[in-house]
């Protein structure tokens, strides 16, 4: 897989914000995400360990993107791929 190409999906993904710059030291950290519903992603690179694997850092507001927001947003991605296929 291509690196820049799980950059570009996780960006293009709504309620997703990527936060990695290492040049700067920014990375996705619990503060930043208190209070919001977005989930955080970064420090994504590949895990060299294990082919075809990624490691990343993930951070939310376990309070806010909880099961109710998971569960709406899980079913505004089924209604969007039904409505694809219809």
């Amino acid at each position: 897989f291509d690196i820049k190409n799980v950059f570009s999906c996780l960006k293009a993904m709504d309620g997703i914000d990527v936060i990695d710059n290492p040049n700067e030291n920014l990375y996705p950290m619990p503060l930043f995400c208190q209070g919001k519903d977005e989930v955080f992603v970064g420090r994504i690179r590949r895990d060299f360990s294990q082919p075809k694997t990624l490691n990343l850092w993930i951070v939310s507001d376990n309070l806010r993107k909880g099961a109710a927001t998971n569960a709406v947003q899980i079913l505004q991605y089924l209604c969007k791929q039904r409505n694809e296929k219809a």
